[in-house]
């Protein structure tokens, strides 16, 4: 049984295939019916109006509805578009077993425990028949698929026959009165319209299931005494052919393949059977554990079947459709129904070779699964299920290619998988010993080879090698040298297909494909929701491959795209030009033509084949809002624009591909205030003043247009823009327009008219117009404000503007190859803006013609710049022939003014280059620092680093001031930059931690520590140890000695972290302690002798003279000075005359330990530990997942790469 779809839900009693769509219906106890997609697994609806279980449910063949029949009494017909019932058909008396459409005749049948069977129209929704006969519940009820009969089970262990020839004459209208009289009566008094031709007995208990055999006069009913029986029926008679017995319990429901000789039945023993039709055994079963079946449904047109259980359904086939083949060169060889065939795709010739053995075992799925075909010695390979796996050996004779009748012997054997790895050689998996037995063509092992990876099987990979399949990886793997030559972690693989020029390979899996190279490197994976199928790679190198409902292809980077809808699945073999030769189901060589524009298309634009783009555009019609946002996605919006139509996505692309001409033509068409808006600050970014003021004047932006002139010194318009502010009475904007043009005498003016007399007296004051201000003075009665003396004024004139009239000068650069090509649009309105500024502006704001002309035109001068602009550049014409295709600008202006492409950051080059934390912080990428410091050294507190951090970014970086207004502008500084590097080469980021410093501080750190300024001594350590993992060096050497330099600086904190702790202890038997592991410490010589020497006067004075005496040996063997040695002799002497300690320590000192960095005790050599990732500290496991309390970066226990802090790793 091959599972195709699975569902959980109550129990299913009812189920139906949609004939052309892989939809399921599913009625459940529950009185919910779902709609299921059984090939993307997804719920598509699901219908409740039932109350109680639904028993019985019905697809139509052609129309969109379907029947349900349940405990309510209530046949429903609903339709699946309108996700609603259409009607209820009310007339059964109890509960509804099955309920079926007729296959021609707008009729239902429906069965139910009120003992009888009616027949209905669903057109006229009547009910034209009640046939009665049975006497005890009607199970199901069933249409002949295409005769006038219908066949019923009933718990009354009969199953009927009825002839419902008499309702199609019933159906059709009488011509006649007479007719129609005879009629009438007949439905008055009960007509014969539906009569019993045969009544079967022969089962003892109650009869569940009934059905017709699709083509034979079979019939085969399942019942309560576990019997499958098979019936027989002519003309006049009807007979029991045979009994099936086997299952265990009640059979809830059997019927007849659609496509084969078989009979399928379930039941109540929690299983399902196949039985073969013509022989009558029993070939196969499938059980479940704890499910009850009740239902069985057959697609009628696939092979496919369904099955209902007591916690949901299944879907699934009993045999696989994908034929056996192989394909060499211009040929190919392939199974199909018993035979070795033979196909020429240049002919299109199909040839029968010789036939191949029959299966011997009675059972499914025996049949071939792969073919593997030589070439030179005219030789194949078919491998089968066929005994837990074995292979067939079959060599052609060359003069066979006819119609063979005799069985060749073949040459036989056991194996998983069997292929081809060379002329006369084949590899055979031997999956007990996990090895390949390498065989000659008289099947005569020559070579054993183990295999690297557990194998189920192998592929062959290239002359002498092998594809190694396991559940999780494939690797490839040489014969000869028995060596791994690639290895890839990957999804279970079902199918291997290689290039044509063994570069290239797909793995496909059941719902991902993976491109890889010859070496097994990973290129790209695509996943699939539905079932991918079969593939093959064309001769541009794009893998074209088949899902269950499509044809699609994927490009050598990943990208992916649909070719072509599918009816029904097929299995692509080889593929020329744009013709895909496939098999289907049935064994059938098909040629399907297919439209290869887009791929090639994209694939042009990948390879970067830039001429082979521009002939595609010209010569097909690409388009579609897929291709656009490719178009887009890629960088290429000024391609993308040449296939829109729609002005608004025209208008996003121009201003995305920084096309203005194309921007504006599209602004006019939509003419929307947003759009103007947008373009304008589009071309305010390219600096193209002329199109910002036309977008400005067209919304009747007025504040942004006197800004406009004022940054562009355009003073000429800024008065115009006064005088339109005073004619439209805009107080503010004629206020703010004097002040843009510093016209002292205009402002004073406007205070005085808006009634600020006090502010025009301070203005003409400050600014020494004496007469105006006397003249205020008198207005104001002498009430004038009084002005701070003694101060320097500041006068309120406008800055002279950096740049005065005309666009910014832009960068030139080269057109792109799209751009003389194609940019055809637009042509005509190039410079519309400059004549648009010459519109009647002023008469569409309704001002009267104040002090003359106001209609703010360009000047005369200014237009014939603007043609003239490269007069001054003496650009020389290019001699060309007549006859070369040169891409015509349309204008100066659209040569010249192509926006370039923006570079990549410093600081993103940065990131993207280095794997180092420090470089990523100097970059100012915080988080990926920090998730690359846990990755490599497990480090979770990074509150010690953050200043660091922020000290490396401000470090690789300096600042510039431009203008006093401007942003600053940040550079990088780079780490080794001279003047003779190459501009385009970008190095590493300066860093402002090296590894000299850290070895001044270690110094500085030791010579505290030999001063007792323990404290100072351990802030020392711990910035080394915080420094660290920012810090890069070049050499291995140097990584050595940073690592080396850790241990060391740990040491020393976790000793003087104890020492600090004894010192502010009162317990005297846990400072004995404490003082004790510091002379375990691997501390510098002169430094251990001080901790010796003080953990021996400790102990002394505690009374604990064997333990003192200890350290007075230790420290005598490290030779120190006389004034020390004389107390340890001392020391000795005194515990040699009383060898007892006063207390008992946590403390051995002849077993060697190391120090718990958290709770201080010793950790015995063999006690179970764990270790800081960065430092390397010792902790007793209750401190596993804590922070570190030596280091207090990284959590205790945690997985971790290692440090990370020179390239030379990496390299």
């Amino acid at each position: 049984m091959l599972t195709k779809f699975e569902t959980k839900s109550n129990r299913v009693k009812g189920l139906s295939f949609h004939s052309k769509r892989p939809w399921i219906l599913a009625s459940l106890h529950s009185g919910v019916i779902q709609l299921w997609d059984y090939r993307m697994g997804t719920l598509i609806d699901r219908f409740d109006e039932h109350d109680g279980p639904v028993r019985g449910v019905h697809f139509h063949k052609s129309q969109p509805l379907f029947v349900s029949g349940g405990d309510d009494y209530k046949i429903k017909v609903w339709n699946y578009k309108l996700h609603r019932c259409l009607f209820t058909l009310l007339g059964h008396l109890d509960y509804i077993r099955t309920v079926q459409f007729h296959h021609e005749s707008p009729w239902i049948v429906s069965a139910s425990d009120d003992q009888t069977i009616r027949i209905w129209n669903w057109q006229s929704r009547t009910c034209l028949s009640v046939l009665t006969g049975h006497n005890h519940y009607v199970m199901c009820a069933l249409f002949h698929p295409k005769e006038d009969l219908v066949v019923s089970a009933s718990l009354d262990q009969t199953v009927r026959v009825w002839d419902i020839g008499a309702l199609r004459k019933k159906s059709v209208s009488p011509a006649d009165d007479i007719l129609r009289l005879s009629q009438m009566n007949a439905d008055f008094f009960g007509g014969v319209d539906a009569v019993v031709k045969y009544v079967l007995e022969g089962h003892d208990r109650g009869v569940n299931w009934a059905s017709f055999h699709p083509t034979l006069p079979l019939i085969v009913s399942g019942a309560d005494d576990r019997q499958i029986k098979i019936w027989r029926m002519n003309d006049s008679k009807a007979w029991e052919v045979d009994t099936l017995r086997g299952h265990m319990n009640n059979v809830s429901s059997v019927l007849f393949h659609s496509r084969q000789d078989i009979i399928v039945s379930n039941s109540e023993d929690k299983s399902i059977r196949v039985w073969d039709a013509t022989k009558r055994t029993g070939l196969q079963t499938f059980r479940r554990e704890h499910d009850r079946f009740w239902i069985l449904g057959c697609h009628p047109e696939m092979n496919l079947l369904a099955a209902g259980h007591d916690s949901g359904m299944i879907v699934f086939k009993l045999e696989r459709e994908r034929p056996a083949f192989s394909v060499s060169g211009d040929s190919l060889y392939y199974v199909k129904d018993r035979f070795l065939r033979f196909f020429e795709y240049s002919s299109q010739k199909d040839t029968q070779i010789i036939p191949i053995r029959r299966p011997g075992s009675a059972s499914l799925n025996q049949g071939p699964r792969t073919l593997s075909y030589s070439p030179t010695e005219n030789a194949v390979l078919i491998c089968s299920d066929v005994d837990g796996g074995s292979y067939e050996l079959y060599v052609v004779p060359k003069d066979s290619f006819t119609r063979g009748d005799t069985v060749q012997d073949a040459k036989r054997g056991v194996g998983g998988s069997a292929v081809f790895v060379a002329r006369n050689r084949f590899a055979v998996l031997e999956k007990s010993t996990n090895q390949v037995l390498v065989k000659n063509l008289k099947n005569e092992i020559v070579k054993k080879s183990a295999l690297p990876v557990a194998t189920d099987a192998i592929f062959y990979a290239g002359t002498g090698n092998l594809l190694c399949r396991s559940d999780d990886r494939v690797v490839i793997f040489d014969l000869q040298q028995r060596m791994v030559l690639g290895d890839l972690q990957t999804s279970f693989v079902r199918y291997v297909i290689w290039s044509n020029d063994m570069e290239s390979v797909a793995l496909l899996s059941k719902h991902s494909i993976i491109i890889a190279d010859k070496k097994l490197v990973h290129r790209c994976t695509l996943h699939e929701t539905i079932r991918v199928k079969s593939g093959s790679w064309d001769d541009n190198g794009v893998f074209i491959y088949t899902t269950l409902t499509h044809i699609k292809y994927c490009l050598p980077n990943g990208d992916c795209g649909i070719i072509k809808t599918l009816d029904v699945p097929v299995y692509i073999t080889k593929i020329f030009g744009n013709t895909i030769f496939c098999l289907d189901r049935d064994g059938k060589n098909r040629s399907i033509i297919i439209d290869a524009t887009e791929y090639l298309f994209k694939l042009s634009l990948l390879k970067k084949r830039y001429d082979d783009v521009m002939r595609m555009i010209k010569n097909s019609e690409l388009c579609g809002q897929a291709m656009i946002a490719y178009l887009q996605q890629k960088g290429f919006p000024e391609v993308a624009l040449h296939f829109v139509k729609d002005e608004r996505t025209r208008f996003n692309l121009a201003l995305e591909s920084g096309n203005i001409q194309i921007a504006v033509a599209s602004a006019k068409e939509i003419d929307e205030k947003d759009h103007w808006y947008r373009l304008g600050v589009e071309a305010l970014r390219q600096g193209n003043a002329g199109i910002v003021e036309y977008a400005y004047q067209r919304t009747k932006n007025f504040e942004r247009l006197s800004f406009l002139y004022l940054i562009t010194g355009n003073l000429d318009k800024l008065s115009k823009m006064m005088k339109i502010a005073e004619v439209k009475n805009d107080v503010m904007g004629q206020f703010h327009n004097s002040l843009y043009l510093g016209d002292v005498k205009e402002r004073i003016k406007i205070l005085e008219n808006a009634g600020h007399l006090h502010l025009a007296f301070a203005t003409a004051k400050t600014h020494g117009l004496n007469e105006i201000a006397e003249d205020l003075d008198a207005k104001l009665n002498g009430e004038v404000p009084n002005l701070p003396s003694g101060r320097t004024r500041s006068l309120l004139i406008p800055p002279t503007p950096v740049l005065c009239g005309g666009d910014w000068p832009l960068l030139r650069v080269m057109k792109g190859i799209f751009e003389g090509s194609l940019d055809q649009v637009g042509r005509g309105t190039q410079e519309e803006y400059v004549d648009a500024a010459d519109a009647d502006w002023g008469e569409d704001l309704d001002i009267v013609d104040v002090n003359g002309d106001i209609s703010m035109t360009l000047d005369d001068d200014e237009e014939a710049n603007e043609e003239n602009e490269e007069g001054g550049w003496d650009l020389e014409d290019l001699e060309l022939p007549t006859d070369a295709e040169t891409p015509k600008a349309s204008t100066a202006r659209s040569s010249v003014f192509v926006a370039p492409t923006p570079g990549m950051p410093v600081s993103q080059i940065w990131v993207q280059k280095s794997s180092l934390a420090a470089e990523h912080a100097a970059a100012g990428n915080f988080d990926t620092a920090m998730r690359l410091l846990t990755r490599q050294l497990g480090i979770k507190n990074f509150t010690p680093l953050k200043s660091l951090f922020i000290d490396l970014h401000m470090g690789s970086h300096t600042y510039l001031r431009a203008f006093a207004s401007a942003p600053l502008i940040s550079f990088a500084v780079e780490r080794g930059w001279s003047e003779s590097a190459s501009p385009n080469v970008r190095g590493p980021p300066a860093l402002v931690y090296n590894f000299s410093q850290l070895e001044d501080k270690l110094k500085a750190g030791y010579k505290a520590t030999s001063a007792g300024k323990f404290t100072d001594a351990l802030k020392f350590f711990m910035s080394i140890l915080h420094t660290i993992p920012l810090i890069i060096v070049e050499t291995k050497r140097e990584v050595d000695e940073v690592k080396e330099l850790v241990i060391i600086v740990k040491e020393y904190v976790l000793g003087l972290k104890m020492e600090l702790k004894r010192r502010g202890l009162n317990d005297p038997v846990r400072q004995q302690e404490l003082a004790a592991y510091f002379t375990h410490c691997n501390l510098q010589q002169p430094h251990l002798r001080l901790a010796l020497m003080n953990a021996m006067i400790v102990c002394f004075k505690a009374g604990n003279l064997v333990t003192a005496s200890s350290f007075a040996r230790r420290l005598l063997e490290s030779n120190p000075a006389e004034n020390h040695a004389q107390k340890a002799r001392s020391v000795v002497q005194a515990a040699e005359r009383n060898m007892k300690d006063a207390a008992e320590l946590n403390y051995d000192f002849r077993n060697p330990f190391v120090t718990c960095g958290a709770t201080y005790v010793p950790i015995y050599r063999g006690q179970k530990h764990v270790l800081c990732p960065y430092c390397g500290s010792h902790f007793v496991v209750d401190q596993e997942g804590e922070i570190c309390a030596v280091c207090n970066l990284s959590v205790v226990g945690s997985d971790a790469s290692g440090l990370l802090c020179s390239t030379a790793q990496i390299r």
